[in-house]
């Protein structure tokens, strides 16, 4: 799929490798993702495995409790999520993934999340997120 790469939480309680697909980054305007502020790539489940830290991982669900979203109980931060709309792949946290920067792309597409793929929303783009450094 992509490349296999280290990731960790803030502290690096939470450590992780993954084979991580660097073209599909994108946000999602849903009410979770919203307020977290993540870019997001996918793994494939069966390639995320977490070498350090599994006892201090938090599972977070909401709404449909369908996506499972993990964070560090430690530092706060979200590692990555099983998603909704795909059961089959994680979001991982880009700013989690070693030598990974949320600011490496220049555009991310914003998914629909408000409106889910599956409630029915089809998987609509609602925007696009730009980042120009002003080096």
């Amino acid at each position: 799929m992509g490349q296999t790469t280290k990731g960790a939480c803030h502290c690096g309680t939470v450590q992780f490798t993954a084979d991580v697909d660097m073209a599909s980054a994108r946000r999602c305007d849903c009410s979770i993702c919203r307020m977290r502020g993540a870019v997001a790539v996918s793994a494939p489940l069966d390639s995320l495995t977490v070498t350090a830290g599994m006892d201090a991982l938090t599972l977070y669900q909401f709404n449909t409790k369908e996506a499972r979203h993990f964070f560090c109980s430690k530092c706060g931060i979200y590692t990555f999520h099983q998603r909704r709309s795909d059961p089959t792949q994680y979001g991982v946290n880009v700013a989690c993934l070693e030598g990974v920067s949320p600011f490496d792309f220049t555009e991310v597409e914003v998914m629909n999340g408000q409106f889910h793929p599956r409630d029915g929303g089809g998987n609509r783009v609602s925007g696009v997120l730009r980042y120009t450094s002003t080096d």
